[in-house]
């Protein structure tokens, strides 16, 4: 009879744990949303003979910082727009739109069914949309030149990649993902891990 009644309580703490980790999975995942917020989410390394040390620029989801200042003036000549004038959409909004997909996750755990797939997508694709919408900004900057620029007819049209290397002209470059990024892809396995156990107990019978 012993046994029985442990057995019993041992499948009961076993079901309990399963019916926790997408709650526990969802709420790691928006923690580090949370702290990639403060955190770069991409590098791009530019080394040329004029630069030996080369000139790093860190990029947030709201801002940049490293040798911002030098890459201007280096983009008045070949003729690429500002960055103030890039992505200023997703800069005014970053902040609070990470703040809703977390919020999203935490609504999520009250849903039972399939529907929780809908708070969880935005969370599941951020990392992969950061990256696609800054390939796009990368291209629309290189096919965007002011032919007056004094080089711009030199350099011509181009398309960094977002991820690994390149050369633009006399300047090599090396495009990384830094840690903010890998958070929050992070974040998104620990979503797509939630979504799967979420299903193992809630799926219909």
């Amino acid at each position: 009879m012993m046994t029985g009644a442990s057995e019993t309580d041992s499948t009961q703490r076993a079901t309990r744990a399963d019916y926790r980790k997408p709650v526990w999975l969802f709420a790691a995942a928006g923690i580090l949303l949370v702290i990639s917020i403060f955190l770069p989410y991409w590098r791009l390394n530019l080394t040329a003979p004029q630069y030996p040390d080369g000139l790093r620029v860190n990029v947030f989801v709201n801002r940049m910082e490293g040798d911002v200042r030098e890459l201007e003036g280096l983009n008045h000549y070949v003729g690429l727009p500002g960055f103030d004038e890039g992505a200023q959409a997703e800069r005014q909004i970053a902040v609070a739109g990470i703040s809703a997909i977390v919020g999203l996750l935490a609504a999520g755990v009250l849903v039972h069914n399939r529907w929780v797939v809908l708070f969880a997508l935005p969370a599941l694709s951020f990392p992969f949309v950061f990256l696609a919408d800054l390939q796009y900004w990368l291209w629309r900057y290189g096919h965007d030149l002011d032919p007056l620029a004094p080089l711009a007819s030199a350099v011509g049209e181009f398309t960094p990649p977002v991820l690994g290397a390149s050369e633009i002209a006399n300047f090599d470059t090396l495009a990384l993902p830094h840690v903010g990024l890998v958070l929050a892809f992070t974040a998104s396995a620990l979503v797509a891990s939630g979504l799967w156990f979420h299903r193992k107990v809630y799926k219909p019978a």
